[in-house]
């Protein structure tokens, strides 16, 4: 049951613990119910408009997004969820997140035209940044999907290009439990006749078929644009479009060239409307940012931070910790929610980690430690799987700047996974703590498995003082 809405003047934390109470589902996909309220606010875009779907790497597009099109002088709006330290980091207009005091204002103005309408939480904020959007009178807004594409509530707006950065098995209890079910609810962002970007390199046929079904410009990686580079560049070509000499993205990570390369489909296939020069992507790459994606803190012991929590992202995870040269141990600090693959995803580092320090997330959805160390231990004395990303995705990037995007590399072999110590604690800050004094100079420790895990351990290092969020 909902409670009482926050008085005049409440504070954002008051609003949103209210929208926690509105609907007695905290996920309940469709479209109907934010139609009809957002009919109430006469929202309407007037700008090009973005979204950008997929299961990872999502975050990184619209951040690249964001970062180039901010450097060729346009005015952009970016709404991403969920966030790590703060709400607001949800909503940025040119680059500066949204004030309290507007978010406030917007969620006001909401609840004042749903008339017992009930949103979920995501839904109004969803409208809360689209109000303020329109407001902003943008030239771009880039809209990251929530969860799948058909009922988000994002895919309310009309995309004048939509993205679609990969598909693969999350959140299965709603779209599905194939990848062709959900590349079929996430190729729903995709509208009649507008670009569709598909960076997916073995997409699934359900996203082809809807594409064409409905009279889709879909561009395919490997078909329509493409990438290449060696150690000190990269070069993007499209259909009409070439690029050359471009730094390597400033994200780290074995697909953000990948990411790089269908914001710039999507920016080529938009060219009409948007002029972005060869130094505004550029610059644009060279200063993007985005804690919390495979981040290597500065200093020592080697800190690597990653919200990665499904078995894909697992893996894009597995084979950057091996870029990184040798460690003597690596002391992994895991929390997951329980509606992820957990048993998959933590398979798919298994081999590369030496001690497990599991903390408990709270919430409905949190997994206790105790419940994440049984889950360790069982895998500890199995072989660890061929890792099916390395065999479908992993790109081959040769000296010659030769790419071929559609030969994979040949899979590692299986191999034994090491005996491993596995410890519990309350929480990702406590486990955190044991891990930096376990661990010497010579090694290195990763945090991942949610949102809910690193962010806490991002908050506790700000605290100490350390730059984490550049």
């Amino acid at each position: 049951m909902s409670i009482s809405a926050p008085a005049q003047g409440a504070a954002l934390a008051d609003w949103l613990a209210y929208l926690e109470t509105l609907h007695p589902k905290p996920i309940d996909l469709g479209l109907e119910r934010i139609r009809a309220v957002a009919a109430r606010l006469n929202l309407s875009l007037d700008c090009v408009k973005i979204t950008v779907a997929g299961t990872n790497g999502k975050g990184s597009t619209c951040a690249m997004l964001e970062s180039i099109l901010l450097t060729a002088g346009y005015k952009v709006g970016k709404y991403t969820s969920p966030h790590l330290l703060r709400f607001n980091e949800r909503i940025r207009v040119n680059g500066e997140e949204a004030s309290d005091a507007d978010i406030v204002a917007r969620l006001e103005r909401i609840e004042a035209a749903r008339e017992g309408v009930t949103l979920t939480y995501f839904e109004m904020t969803t409208l809360a940044a689209l109000l303020l959007f329109q407001a902003a009178r943008l030239d771009v807004a880039v809209l990251e999907v929530g969860l799948g594409g058909r009922l988000d509530a994002v895919n309310l707006i009309d995309a004048d290009c939509a993205i679609l950065t990969s598909v693969d098995l999350d959140h299965m209890q709603y779209l599905g439990d194939t990848r062709e079910a959900i590349g079929r609810e996430k190729a729903h962002v995709f509208r009649p006749g507008r670009p569709a970007i598909c960076a997916d390199p073995v997409p699934p046929q359900t996203v082809i078929d809807h594409a064409q079904a409905i009279g889709a410009d879909l561009w395919r990686v490997g078909v329509d644009f493409n990438y290449s580079g060696d150690r000190q560049q990269w070069a993007y070509g499209g259909r009409s479009q070439r690029r050359n000499a471009l730094g390597y993205p400033a994200l780290r990570g074995a697909n953000q060239l990948l990411n790089a390369s269908a914001a710039l489909a999507a920016l080529e296939a938009l060219r009409e409307r948007l002029v972005v020069t060869q130094q505004d992507v550029r610059q644009g790459l060279l200063h993007v940012s985005l804690p919390g994606r495979m981040q290597i803190l500065p200093g020592l012991p080697a800190t690597i931070l990653d919200v990665g929590h499904n078995p894909h992202a697992a893996s894009a995870l597995g084979q950057n910790l091996d870029s990184m040269g040798h460690y003597p141990h690596t002391y992994a600090v895991v929390g997951m929610l329980h509606d992820k693959d957990i048993e998959a995803t933590l398979s798919r580092l298994s081999r590369r980690v030496d001690r497990w320090l599991c903390a408990t997330l709270g919430g409905p959805r949190g997994t206790s430690a105790q419940e994440l160390a049984a889950i360790v231990r069982r895998i500890g004395g199995e072989q660890a799987p061929v890792d099916p990303f390395i065999a479908q995705t992993s790109e081959i990037v040769r000296p010659t700047g030769e790419h071929k995007p559609g030969v994979r590399a040949a899979p590692r072999p299986a191999v034994a996974a090491r005996d491993v110590q596995v410890s519990t604690f309350d929480s990702p800050e406590q486990a955190f703590a044991e891990a930096r004094r376990l661990a010497t100079d010579n090694d290195r420790i990763l945090v991942f498995g949610s949102f809910a895990t690193v962010g806490p351990v991002l908050d506790l290092l700000r605290r100490e003082g350390r730059d984490v969020l550049a």
